[in-house]
């Protein structure tokens, strides 16, 4: 039996949906959220990024060329970035517990959130899930995934924003001085 790259990082990304799933049944009541025009809008990029890097559906024409070759330590590189990504996004999810939500939102009781992985990054699960996203690209290598990852980018720079104004809002003294402290994505540079 030999290792399939690409079956383990189905595997690895079906762990992360079922700790999705699994978490929807812990968060609280939601007090005041994103519209649902931007959240709809944001949601379907998102959605379609997914389906470009994941999904074997856009293998046809030049989505389906290779931007990479086709190597062990290509698959392999991609493989580690996917895991760790997914592992980062889980650990984030986890840490945000009850306050968690799907869009936007201010949940009833909602906390500020500046421990563990939202001390490197003030929203470290779409830093792991574009970190997810990139391994995969680089393990499945064609430009389809390219674009799949610009989608998820784009996406989640909607709800970043949708975000920073509700916990702006919610948090007027707390939350600047977090701004100014901690990167939004990536540590200590964006």
């Amino acid at each position: 039996m030999t290792f399939n790259v690409n079956s383990a990082i189905g595997y690895i990304w079906e762990v992360l949906g079922l700790v999705w799933l699994v978490g929807l049944a812990f968060t609280k009541r939601t007090v005041r959220s994103q519209n649902y025009g931007t959240r709809a809008f944001h949601l379907v990029l998102a959605l379609f990024g997914f389906a470009l890097v994941g999904s074997q559906y856009f293998r046809q024409g030049w989505l389906g060329m290779r931007f990479l070759p086709d190597t062990p330590t290509c698959a392999v590189t991609g493989l580690a970035l996917t895991l760790i990504g997914c592992l980062f996004a889980i650990w984030a999810r986890l840490t945000l517990g009850a306050n968690w939500s799907g869009r936007a939102t201010v949940k009833a009781g909602h906390e500020l959130i500046v421990s563990g992985p939202y001390a490197l990054a003030r929203h470290p699960i779409y830093t792991g899930l574009l970190l997810a996203a990139a391994g995969t690209a680089l393990a499945r290598g064609e430009w389809r995934c390219i674009l799949g990852i610009v989608l998820i980018a784009l996406a989640f720079a909607i709800k970043i924003g949708q975000e920073e104004e509700l916990m702006l809002q919610t948090f007027p003294h707390a939350y600047p001085q977090y701004r100014q402290r901690v990167k939004a994505l990536i540590p200590g540079v964006f």
